[in-house]
């Protein structure tokens, strides 16, 4: 279970608003505005988890398998492990051939 720290009380202001400290938004990493919660109510308690929003579409990507794929790919890049560009396919499939 993560650990549990008080960040002290806040007052719900008009129109419900609660503020967020400082301390909590930087702990957590948390932009100034325009983060995205998922509200919980769990035994009377009020839990905020911050949430991010991908298009349906778009969750392959963001998988742990294909994450891993692109970090690797990523130091290949760094590490100059990457193949020539061609200008037409015929150079292309030339140096397919000739490789060890």
């Amino acid at each position: 279970m993560a650990k549990r720290h008080s960040y002290g009380v806040v007052q719900m202001k008009k129109k419900a608003i609660l503020t967020i400290p400082k301390e909590v938004r930087l702990a957590l990493h948390l932009a100034d505005e325009g983060e995205l919660f998922e509200i919980i109510v769990d035994n009377g308690k009020i839990i905020l988890e911050p949430k991010t929003l991908i298009p349906k579409e778009q969750e392959w990507f963001w998988t742990e398998r294909w994450q891993a794929g692109e970090r690797e790919a990523e130091e290949d890049i760094k590490a100059g492990r990457v193949s020539p560009a061609f200008d037409n396919v015929k150079d292309l499939l030339e140096a397919l051939n000739n490789e060890d």
